[in-house]
């Protein structure tokens, strides 16, 4: 399935999806679907865990040979074809009103924020176009991702907003500890990596982000930090804190899979400028040191709460993210949009959920193109230094 919007100035956008047992056919099928245009710029790419990566990069460089491209793991995968699993959609970007350079910086654990300066530098070229966005995709099994964004803003500066998201991981079935990742750079398959675009444009882009969760309680202070993960919260093991404060039934305190479907729906709040920001709890947690992270650094002394949240909640967040987005253009009409989802928020959502957020986007896009993936942690920096979210909705809109 494809679908695909078209400027005035001639730059297009064209989403395809597609599924099947072979990954290089998947790929193939879904690139050329969204290749919709002539002198195409980039694509961007989202293959299911369950596909090999190697044979993914085989059938996109069958599809478009020559041009560039980046992309990463996904736990679902986002088009007009819906929200589903096991499948490749492909967003495609072209048009002489573009200009892209992209790049990857290996080797990331243990030198996040020198590998965020690394692969900003290699893009941060200006073009001469009016608007730039830098893509970013990261390997969510990375910690302290906050670091790699520290990174890239030392280098970018505040003019220059990012979005994106975090490779989602594949885990086996009753281990949490083992997982494996994989991000795509013009053929070639990456690990412990961060991958990036920088995409130039005649016409305007946006970046919004939103969340759909509550404060619960009375805040909790982060008391012992260190390395992504928190210790001590008001000087106790952080996981009996976050348990208690909620109420947690027994199974939750001893269990992995029973912690994980319990913190899922249950995110932990961590204060920051820009308001009281989610952090997902479900697989970050060390049962035997009763530590826990949410992907990127919470600071000794910050202070934290538990959040709720539901259904109806969280799908008014994402309505709020796209409008907010396409707001950000000034007027412009949208070509398409470019969606980042938590896949946190997929037991929240349900199946129903799942499928009312899929015609959300739809429905904002009034028929032209959208393309995205459930990730394991989402990038939006549009003001200050921060910028990677859990469990929220980051959008970029394109005008």
């Amino acid at each position: 399935m494809s679908a695909n919007g078209v400027g005035a100035d001639g730059r297009w956008l064209g989403v395809g999806s597609a599924t099947g047992p072979d990954a290089a056919v998947a790929a193939f099928r879904a690139a050329a679907s969204a290749l919709t245009g002539e002198d195409p710029r980039l694509l961007l790419v989202f293959a299911s865990v369950n596909y090999d990566p190697a044979s993914v990069a085989e059938g996109l460089a069958m599809a478009a040979p020559g041009v560039p491209v980046i992309g990463c793991s996904s736990r679902g995968e986002i088009s007009p074809a819906g929200s589903r699993g096991s499948s490749i959609v492909a967003i495609a970007f072209g048009g002489p009103g573009f200009a892209v350079t992209t790049a990857v910086a290996e080797g990331v654990s243990g030198r996040q924020r020198l590998a965020g300066a690394e692969v900003a530098a290699a893009v941060a070229e200006d073009s001469g176009l009016p608007h730039r966005v830098v893509l970013l995709l990261t390997d969510s099994l990375v910690r302290e991702q906050e670091s790699i964004l520290r990174g890239c803003y030392g280098v970018l500066g505040a003019g220059v907003p990012m979005v994106g998201g975090a490779a989602a991981e594949r885990r086996e079935a009753g281990n949490h500890l083992c997982a494996s990742t994989f991000l795509l750079h013009d053929g070639k398959v990456h690990t412990d990596a961060v991958v990036a675009a920088t995409l130039a444009s005649t016409g305007p882009l946006s970046v919004s982000v939103r969340h759909g969760w509550r404060k619960f309680g009375e805040p909790m202070i982060v008391t012992s930090t260190g390395e992504g993960r928190v210790y001590t919260l008001d000087d106790r093991p952080a996981m009996d804190v976050y348990l208690d404060r909620l109420g947690a039934p027994p199974e939750a305190y001893t269990d992995p899979a029973a912690f994980t479907r319990f913190a899922l729906p249950r995110p932990l709040g961590v204060q920051r400028r820009s308001g009281v920001q989610p952090r997902n709890l479900a697989t970050g947690f060390d049962l035997d040191g009763r530590s826990i992270s949410g992907g990127s650094a919470i600071d000794h002394g910050c202070l934290t709460w538990a959040m709720c949240g539901d259904e109806q909640s969280v799908l008014a967040a994402a309505d709020e993210a796209c409008a907010a987005a396409i707001d950000g253009l000034g007027g412009a009409e949208p070509l398409g949009l470019v969606t980042f989802s938590c896949s946190a928020l997929l037991p929240v959502l349900g199946v129903d959920g799942t499928r009312r957020e899929n015609e959300t986007f739809a429905a904002r896009c009034a028929g032209k193109p959208f393309g995205g993936f459930h990730t394991s942690g989402e990038i939006a920096r549009v003001r200050g230094i921060d910028g990677f979210h859990n469990q929220t909705l980051a959008v970029l809109a394109l005008g």
